[in-house]
């Protein structure tokens, strides 16, 4: 079968999500390759997304961009991309690891109070 694609996509294992719209359905996917026109990516749950516009985030490469769907079998998509998403947040990690310090520093009070220690 002819390779049609014009960039070879480089074989991954990223997580990801998938949204449609500004405030439309997320669902966790796995990227299985990648290049910079596009990507085919492994969705957990089947859901149907548009083929206009959706967004997808993979935070281990700090990276979002805009698709569209190119093919569609069982739970694997082909995506090509349109551009660089709007820069949103990609991953909400140093808030939730300041949140995790800071049940951290009360639990290891209460310990200490349980301990009689203070």
């Amino acid at each position: 079968m002819p390779e049609r694609r014009q960039n070879t996509r480089d074989k991954v294992l990223y997580g990801g999500v998938a949204r449609v719209g500004e405030s439309g359905t997320a669902t966790a996917c796995v990227v299985r390759n990648l290049s910079e026109q596009g990507a085919s990516i492994e969705l957990t749950n089947p859901v149907r997304f548009p083929k206009e516009q959706i967004s997808l985030t993979i935070a281990r490469k700090g990276r979002s961009f805009l698709a569209r769907v190119i093919w569609w079998r069982d739970n694997f998509v082909g995506l090509a991309f349109n551009g660089e998403a709007p820069s949103a947040p990609v991953s909400d990690l140093e808030e939730r690891l300041r949140k995790s310090e800071a049940k951290k520093r009360a639990l290891q009070r209460r310990i200490k109070e349980l301990l009689g220690e203070e």
